[in-house]
């Protein structure tokens, strides 16, 4: 195989009859031989406009297939396994080498004022380069990942020398995001800012890409401005010379020539106008909002306006700083052990064996006694992790811990033991986030009420009797919140209206199931009616 030392494209013809060759059915190779091409042009770059026209050549594969190996890690638990931290590695890489090459034509570029095309051809350079930093910081979000250090100040940079070029607003084409209409370096720069105050880390990674596309979609409509009165403060700014994104802005800031502002009243009016629309039932895609259901993109516009249009967010409860160590659990067994403080046994109509149980039985009959009743009692042990608590309010806790211990997802159930209590309390969690240094902080929401250990099974006639229980949690209801009683159920077992029969102790007795109140990665939290 050829070496990156010895593969060079010194024409343009040479970079295409490469890349017209890569197996895109295989993305795994291609990305390989993507690499080994991006290598090359790094290491022996040819002719200002041979680099360029190659690149943008290769942005559609690079993006397809850097969009399938991104598929190993999105949506897994963290820490990463080894092999998903190596594909997060390497898609990051490919993303950095293709800004340092766009940032090489730049370099390379001599300036040629008389030439009509030139600050087009700069404005194109610019906005790749603010693209390809801004896909850094994407994949460290759909990732959960800390962002690196100096990343904004990268981005900053990058629109400055647009802002100083007289070419930050230059239409731009650019067919990865839009065919239909032209872009700018100003509206590549503020997509990545309302990304940011969109909250990422809380965000799936389906809402992630829809916020993505609408903030590319509307980032025109916002635009930036120094900040041109003493007196009056923006509520928010972004200051070029810090390694930080947009973030709230007070008299005593002071601050400097490099602070900018957005005005996004634009944008307010166009969030306003798509809710209007939905809500008339024209349906997300007629919109060009993507294909999903009109109820979850109208939730999800409701949750972006507030920031979207820089409107404070006021907090429903108060945090305190705390300290002290929390107790974590996850996975039904091991909740259903913490909250009830014993094992799960069948209620003896449905009593029935494992396999593993089974098997024990079997290999070891020979000691059992004939003339007792079969009983295993195995030894109940589930890790439980301790975690150090950040700060605290009344609907739930910042938590924070080293790399070692149990793998955590967005949106999983986990029962949390305060630093301050005796009791386990049903969590999940709605912020997560691993840091450089390998340690993850995660934001958690209590669900209202005491959970209650019980175990739930259908019921149906004739068929009940046979089947097994399983772990469920029973909530109270809070009226004091406005919360009905509720039931939390394994994902996968709710159907609407259907029949539930539940074990709690020696009571049995039967519900039916209403609407789901909460959903989450394992879990279903479902309003109920007694029977």
């Amino acid at each position: 195989m050829t070496s990156v030392t010895e593969l060079s494209f010194p024409n343009r013809q040479s970079g295409m009859d490469y890349l017209s060759q890569l197996p895109l059915v295989n993305p795994l190779l291609a990305e390989q031989q993507l690499i080994r091409f991006l290598d090359a042009l790094l290491a022996g770059p040819p002719e200002p406009g041979v680099l360029l026209a190659l690149l943008e050549q290769a942005r559609a594969p690079i993006c397809f297939v850097e969009e399938e190996m991104a598929r190993r890690y999105h949506n897994k638990p963290l820490v990463l396994a080894d092999e998903e931290e190596a594909c997060f590695q390497q898609v990051v890489s490919v993303w950095r080498k293709m800004g340092k090459a766009y940032a090489l034509c730049a370099r390379l570029e001599e300036p040629a004022h008389e030439n009509p095309q030139y600050a087009g051809l700069m404005a194109m350079i610019l906005h790749r380069c603010l693209y390809y930093t801004g896909m850094i910081i994407l994949e460290h979000y759909r990732a959960r990942r800390e962002l690196p250090a100096g990343i904004w100040m990268e981005l900053h940079g990058y629109y400055e020398t647009a802002e100083e070029w007289g070419i930050a607003y230059t239409p731009v084409q650019d067919a990865l995001e839009s065919s239909l209409q032209a872009t700018h370096c100003a509206a590549a720069y503020t997509t990545l800012l309302l990304i940011e105050i969109a909250s990422p880390y809380s965000n799936s990674v389906r809402n992630l890409n829809l916020i993505r596309r609408w903030a590319g979609l509307w980032a025109p409509l916002v635009s930036l401005h120094a900040l041109d009165d003493d007196l009056e403060v923006p509520p928010y700014i972004v200051e070029l010379m810090k390694d930080s994104p947009l973030h709230p802005c007070s008299v005593a800031d002071s601050p400097g020539r490099d602070a900018r502002q957005l005005d996004t009243t634009r944008l307010g009016l166009q969030i306003n106008h798509m809710l209007s629309q939905l809500r008339q039932r024209i349906t997300p895609s007629q919109l060009g909002l993507g294909e999903e259901t009109s109820g979850h993109v109208i939730e999800l516009l409701e949750h972006l306006s507030r920031p979207w249009s820089q409107s404070a967010s006021p907090r429903k409860f108060r945090r305190y700083p705390s300290e002290g160590v929390a107790r974590v659990a996850l996975g039904f067994e091991a909740m259903h052990f913490c909250v009830t403080g014993q094992s799960f046994e069948q209620p003896d109509a449905a009593r029935a064996y494992s396999r593993e149980e089974f098997d024990q039985l079997f290999t070891f009959r020979d000691r059992a006694d004939p003339g007792q009743a079969l009983s295993i009692k195995p030894q109940i042990s589930f890790p439980v992790d301790e975690w150090l608590v950040i700060n605290h309010s009344a609907n739930g806790f910042r938590l924070a811990r080293s790399c070692a211990g149990q793998k955590i997802a967005h949106g999983q159930l986990m029962v949390v033991c305060p630093h301050d209590g005796e009791h386990f309390l049903l969590v999940y969690a709605t912020w997560l986030m691993q840091e450089a240094d390998g340690g993850l902080i995660v934001g958690v929401a209590t669900l209202p009420g005491m959970p209650q250990g019980v175990g739930v099974r259908y019921a149906e006639k004739g068929n009940a009797a046979h089947q097994r229980f399983v772990r469920a949690f029973l909530l109270p209801a809070v009226p004091v919140v406005r919360e009905e009683g509720s039931i939390v159920l394994p994902s996968g077992l709710y159907q609407a209206s259907r029949v539930l029969e539940v074990a709690a102790g020696e009571e049995v007795w039967q519900l039916r199931l209403k609407h789901i109140l909460q959903r989450g990665v394992d879990f279903d939290r479902i309003s109920y009616d007694s029977l």
